[in-house]
């Protein structure tokens, strides 16, 4: 699913391209849409407990991109429901964000939030992948959140990022975050144990914790950190620099490099 400021769920299963899925994935247009109303409704409670992690990824959001322009245009590919926008909003009131994410009842969450945030006016939604996105005005900022992780191919891994490069301005910055580690030898098995604790808090069963543990070897693509960082850089980013980790999560703020921005733009 291209969504999601947020840890992944108990189950996953195989995703498509630039999508993926959760519980009770839903078939659209032959790929699988992550949430259907059912699980939507319950995301949010269903991780609370958790929200403490992605709460200090938003708090370096609003830092780092603190001298983005007033009028800033910020991507949220993956926006599920818009985690990273109500952390955002309140602090930058003349920034525009666009929400694309491909499941329809966690996009009308997000809208929800918006409206009753009052920031609904300075939004655009769109359901469908990052692809499907109609192009315009280069956007300033990009946030891409426990999306990537979900391609299995490095290639289309690669195309995601390239995809979200090709809309910033020249030296436009994204934000990125992935499971990532080398989950074979320490300290990556280490953290696996650490982390699947830790997914315990969401009311997890051991069933669903063994589920998981078969998902990131087959359904998830967690590899160690140096790996994405070469996939961020043959996608066009000039530069990325590991700014949080916890446990399993780790996050990157890059800059386009301006060559390949102009560059895909003319593709």
């Amino acid at each position: 699913m291209e969504s999601l400021a947020r840890p992944i769920p108990p189950m996953a299963h195989r995703r498509h391209r630039n999508g993926g899925s959760m519980n009770a994935p839903v078939p659209t247009d032959g790929r699988m849409v992550a949430f259907d109303e059912k699980n939507a409704a319950s995301y949010d409670e269903r991780f609370a407990p958790l929200a403490a992690m992605t709460q200090a990824l938003h708090l370096l959001m609003r830092g780092l991109w603190q001298e983005l322009p007033e009028q800033a245009r910020i991507l949220c590919v993956g926006a599920g429901t818009g985690a990273e926008m109500m952390a955002l909003a309140p602090h930058f009131p003349g920034w525009h964000f666009t929400a694309v994410d491909p499941s329809g009842p966690m996009l009308a969450i997000c809208r929800r939030k918006a409206e009753a945030a009052c920031f609904a006016h300075r939004c655009s939604f769109h359901e469908g992948y990052l692809e499907s996105l109609p192009r315009g005005e280069p956007f300033d900022a990009a946030s891409c959140v426990l999306v990537s992780q979900f391609l299995l191919d490095r290639e289309a891994r690669i195309s995601l990022f390239r995809d979200i490069a090709s809309r910033l301005r020249p030296g436009g910055r994204m934000i990125s975050a992935d499971l990532a580690a080398d989950l074979d030898r320490a300290p990556g098995s280490e953290l696996l144990e650490q982390w699947m604790r830790l997914i315990r808090l969401t009311g997890a069963s051991a069933e669903q914790c063994h589920q998981l543990r078969t998902a990131y070897r087959r359904d998830v693509s967690v590899v160690p950190p140096a790996r994405i960082e070469s996939i961020l850089a043959e996608a066009g980013f000039a530069s990325s620099l590991e700014i949080y980790h916890s446990l399993l999560l780790h996050a990157w703020a890059s800059r386009v490099a301006p060559s390949s921005a102009a560059a895909s733009r003319s593709r």
